[in-house]
C-alpha cells in the first residue's frame, strides 16, 4: 500500500508554505486553483503574508470522455489544447469551440461566486505563486500560466505539494521556479497521496476568500 504523504491539504499547505518562506518579504501574489488549491493557497498566502486570488482554468473534456481533458482554458480565453489527442480521437474544431465557450461561462460563475465583489489582484511587475492541491497531466496548470503570464508579472512561480516527474520536468520550462514536496512514480492521482482528500466544498472557498482578504487587509 502506497505511504500517504499528507494528512489532509492543510498537512500539505503546512509543509508547502516552509518551502515558500523566502517570498515572505517579496510582496507576491498567490493565485489559487480552486476548489483544492484555494484551502492549500490559503495557509501559503496567510504564512507568507500575502494576498489571495484565484486564476479558473477548466478542463475541455473528450465528446466521448469527459473526464479525459483534450485541453484547458481560463476566464480571459486563454487556451491549452492537446491537438495530437485531438486529432487521434477526430475531435472537431466546432466541439472544441463550444466547449471552450461552456467552459468559460462556468468559470465566471465561479470567480464572481468566489471572489464576490473583491478587486482582482494586479500582477504586473509582481511575483505570481500559483498553488494547487496537486498537479497530474499539468494542462489546466498550464493554461494558468499562460493566462497569468500575459499580466506581466515579475516571475512564475509554481508551488504544489505532488506531481509526477514528468509533468513536474515539463512544468519546469513555464515558469521561473517550481516547487513539488513530492514526486512519485507510478503516479495514478493526486488524491494517492493524501489520507483525506474530500470533496470541497464552494461554501468553503467562499469562506477562505472572506477570511483571507480580512488577514491580508
Amino acid at each position: 500500500m502506497l505511504f500517504k504523504h499528507f494528512k489532509d491539504r492543510e498537512d500539505a499547505a503546512e509543509k508547502l508554505a516552509k518551502q515558500l518562506l523566502d517570498y515572505r518579504n517579496k510582496s507576491p501574489v498567490v493565485l489559487a486553483i480552486p476548489r483544492g488549491g484555494v484551502v492549500v493557497a490559503y495557509e501559503v498566502a496567510k504564512e507568507l503574508n500575502a494576498p489571495l486570488d484565484l486564476i479558473i482554468p477548466r478542463k475541455i473534456g473528450a465528446p466521448s470522455d469527459p473526464e479525459l481533458a483534450i485541453g484547458a482554458v481560463t476566464e480571459d480565453g486563454t487556451t491549452i489544447i492537446n491537438q495530437q489527442l485531438v486529432t487521434i480521437l477526430g475531435v472537431s474544431t466546432e466541439y472544441v469551440e463550444l466547449e471552450k465557450k461552456r467552459q468559460i461561462q462556468e468559470i465566471k460563475r465561479r470567480v464572481s461566486l468566489y471572489r464576490g465583489d473583491a478587486v482582482p489582484q494586479s500582477l504586473e511587475g509582481k511575483t505570481v505563486i500559483i498553488v494547487d492541491d496537486g498537479i497530474a497531466t499539468g494542462f489546466t496548470m498550464k493554461a494558468a500560466i499562460h493566462s497569468v503570464r500575459k499580466q506581466k508579472p515579475s516571475s512564475i512561480v509554481v508551488a504544489v505539494p505532488v506531481g509526477p516527474p514528468d509533468t513536474v520536468e515539463e512544468m519546469k520550462k513555464e515558469v521561473d521556479k517550481v516547487i513539488c514536496l513530492i514526486t512519485h512514480e507510478p503516479f495514478f492521482a493526486i488524491g494517492q497521496f493524501y489520507s483525506d482528500f474530500g470533496q470541497v466544498s464552494d461554501e468553503k472557498v467562499i469562506q477562505l476568500m472572506k477570511l483571507s482578504r480580512k488577514i491580508s487587509a
